[in-house]
């Protein structure tokens, strides 16, 4: 490893860090220990900004007294109004970023041999824009059901999995922000930007006992939920699914009521009020599948809309 105690054999690249908190006070010294000391280490100029989303407990406090000591970098403390969740809050983190590179931590648990935070970035001047740092442990059932989904009905060149932090480059998050105007959920936008992207698996050291907040598991929930919505295709291919099977049911009733009428004495009045209920349901539900049509494309427009994706600019002469 370079020997970075001369300034001129640290990275000249300005680094930007941004940290979720939220109700992490036993655990944030430590992180923030850990972390200034690797960017200090290894990195000319950084900047730390931590995102505090709404803590109930002495989060803030700690941030002060961490961060009290350190010299020659930019700390910055976004205190957001009252609990807006992780991806709204890191958002507000990268908006107030300008580093060549942004480390993005979703979390203060380190679980992670801390060369890993270095590692990733030597990986991005490979020539990936984004690199993710993902844990080797397996997943839990309902995290690899719905990455199995979200995978299995999308059309993106990479896969999205679970990662505990990453380092994105100035031009992906240039390229996001010009894709769309809110990124309701990071992974799945980053998947889709088309530029180059690494997932780098770190052996896990130690599973740290730290309890997750509520609203961090609900969010959770819903992110998962909307994202199959909004950037798969599994829910126009349940919901058309369960057009074309009532259309089918319907048919079925209306052949139904045409035998009973040729070869029964059904009730006055019976054949035709069947025949107009199967026929306005079979007219229901055809207008419904035009409609989940239209709005599956215009939910590509919005969320997935880029007049083309390119992946790298080479100069050969």
């Amino acid at each position: 490893m370079k020997n970075k105690d001369n300034k001129d054999n640290k990275e000249k690249n300005f680094i930007s860090a941004v940290i979720y908190v939220r109700n992490d006070e036993k655990i944030l010294g430590q992180f923030i220990k850990m972390l200034n000391e690797v960017l200090a280490e290894h990195f000319l100029k950084y900047e730390l900004i931590f995102v505090n989303d709404g803590s109930t407990d002495n989060s803030l406090n700690v941030i002060k007294q961490c961060t009290q000591n350190i010299k020659n970098t930019t700390i910055n403390v976004i205190n957001m109004s009252f609990y807006q969740g992780k991806e709204m809050a890191m958002n507000a983190g990268i908006d107030l970023s300008i580093g060549d590179f942004v480390y993005q931590f979703d979390s203060v648990v380190i679980d992670y041999d801390i060369n890993t935070i270095f590692k990733i970035y030597e990986l991005s001047l490979e020539g990936y824009d984004i690199v993710n740092a993902s844990p080797n442990k397996k997943r839990r059932t309902s995290s690899a059901i719905f990455y199995k989904l979200f995978n299995n009905n999308s059309n993106y060149m990479y896969k999205i999995d679970t990662e505990t932090f990453q380092i994105i480059s100035r031009r992906a998050i240039n390229r996001i922000y010009a894709m769309n105007k809110t990124v309701p959920y990071r992974k799945a936008i980053q998947a889709s930007c088309g530029l180059k992207i690494k997932t780098y698996k770190y052996k896990v050291i130690k599973k740290e006992n730290v309890k997750i907040d509520s609203n961090l598991h609900k969010e959770r929930e819903k992110n998962a939920i909307d994202s199959l919505i909004l950037f798969t295709n599994l829910a126009y291919k349940i919901t058309l699914g369960l057009s074309f099977v009532m259309i089918f049911i319907v048919l079925i009733v209306g052949l139904y009521t045409v035998y009973i009428f040729i070869n029964k004495q059904p009730i006055e009045g019976w054949t035709t009020t069947m025949l107009f209920l199967s026929f306005g349901f079979f007219g229901i539900f055809v207008i419904l599948t035009i409609i989940i049509k239209y709005l599956t494309l215009i939910m590509n427009l919005i969320f997935k809309k880029s007049n083309y994706l390119i992946e790298s600019i080479e100069k050969v002469n």
